[in-house]
């Protein structure tokens, strides 16, 4: 059960941005978006976050052994909230798609286009004036809030979150995630893994194909099959279904004039509440076994090098997770919210995974989402973000960072 979320007692009074903060916080974010930031390659942007975090008034600011930077604010000692934020970006993808330069940062009509406004450069903006307002007027803060601008979340997501909570010690009562929700409250999403396939065939020449074993053909059987599997995966009442899609293909042969024989996938493979690893891996070799198709079924593992040259490596797993409606972070984001906006805000899940995979999945810090823009347009062709939202989202996460912290300090929560 809830419990009541009283903010009266000792929380401070909100400052409120000017006008000129709201532009600079905006322009801010056109000079994230000018800055190009591709996974394993935020080096530049690394350097103006940190700058520009030290240009809002946080008194410590540092870069760890990944490239992640860490600005704190408050009273170390007590309880700490965490703001996350990735800085990389996924790829332009078709150049031809963009009507206008996908680096440009360009403004029209209240919206500021370009790669990564909205996944996620418009909250990390966000976040670092909001917790900039807090830190230039002096509010005296029950305890600490830290931004983390973490690398290489696309590809690996809770990587760079793994390494500062377990490597790096800093260990958050709570998180809030910055991913688009268009200033709604999200509270989980579905797993993902990534399963690599090998299906096996027998070498001939193209000429006489009746000597040999299509492995290309026997994919074409695997892949018609795992569209059936995927229609029957199971359900969760909030989170849906489970999901499979084969996203890459590549056949093994020794010219263009001989038969294949081995031909290797990439399964993309989304796992609801309930489903596990090797429940997907199994369901996978049935299907095989069942269709008489020779191959190996594995778990994907990435090796990544951080701009900074430091090296992980692990499974492509990232678990499902969801807080529950009456869970004591949720009311009191939605309380928080609603005394800002003058209404509640809806909930709702993210259809793609997140740095949630790693803080709530794994190593279960309760974990709440609240960012500006829509996830609909994340890694799109013409992304934009309101610029309004993002200023709105500044004073949002201001607001958070004060509620929460004084919800945090009180012993209801604690026991």
């Amino acid at each position: 059960m809830a419990l009541p979320f009283l903010f009266a007692r000792t929380t401070p009074k909100l400052p409120i941005m000017a006008s000129h903060e709201r532009e600079a916080c905006c322009d801010f974010l056109q000079r994230l978006v000018q800055t190009p930031s591709l996974s394993g390659q935020e080096a530049a942007i690394a350097r103006i976050i940190a700058s520009e975090m030290h240009a809002q008034g946080l008194p410590s600011v540092r870069v760890d052994r990944i490239g992640n930077v860490i600005g704190r604010y408050g009273r170390p000692g007590g309880p700490v909230l965490l703001l996350n934020g990735h800085m990389d970006t996924v790829g332009i993808g078709n150049p031809d798609a963009w009507e206008m330069d996908p680096f440009g940062g360009e403004v029209r009509e209240g919206r500021l286009y370009g790669l990564g406004s909205v996944d996620m450069k418009g909250a990390l903006a966000a976040m670092i004036y909001g917790v900039g307002l807090l830190a230039r007027r002096g509010v005296d803060l029950p305890g600490e809030v830290v931004i983390a601008a973490v690398v290489q979340e696309e590809p690996t997501e809770g990587m760079a979150m793994r390494v500062l909570v377990e490597e790096e010690g800093v260990r958050p009562d709570w998180v809030i995630l910055g991913e688009p929700t268009n200033l709604r409250v999200a509270r989980g999403h579905r797993g993902r893994m990534e399963i690599n396939i090998s299906v096996f065939g027998r070498a001939s020449h193209a000429s006489t194909p009746e000597e040999g074993e299509n492995a290309l053909t026997n994919a074409a059987r695997l892949i018609f099959s795992l569209d059936l599997l995927g229609g029957g995966l199971m359900s969760d009442a909030v989170l849906g279904k489970g999901s499979l899609a084969v996203t890459q293909l590549i056949t093994v042969a020794s010219g263009r004039n001989a038969i294949p024989d081995r031909c290797d996938l990439v399964v993309d493979r989304r796992l609801t509440l309930g489903e596990t690893a090797a429940r997907a891996l199994a369901e996978i070799e049935a299907v095989m076994q069942r269709e008489a198709i020779r191959g190996v079924v594995e778990m994907a593992h990435y090796h990544s090098v951080s701009y900074t040259g430091y090296e992980t490596e692990g499974p492509e797993i990232y678990p499902a997770w969801l807080m529950a409606e009456d869970h004591p972070l949720v009311v009191a984001a939605c309380d928080s919210l609603e005394r800002q906006f003058g209404r509640r805000p809806a909930l709702r899940t993210w259809p793609f995974s997140t740095d949630g995979a790693y803080t709530m999945g794994e190593a279960g810090i309760p974990t709440v989402g609240f960012g500006p823009g829509e996830s609909r347009l994340a890694h799109t062709a013409n992304e934009s973000i309101r610029l309004d939202d993002v200023q709105r989202a500044a004073q949002a996460y201001a607001g958070l960072v004060v509620d929460l912290l004084e919800r945090l300090g009180g012993e209801e929560v604690r026991n």
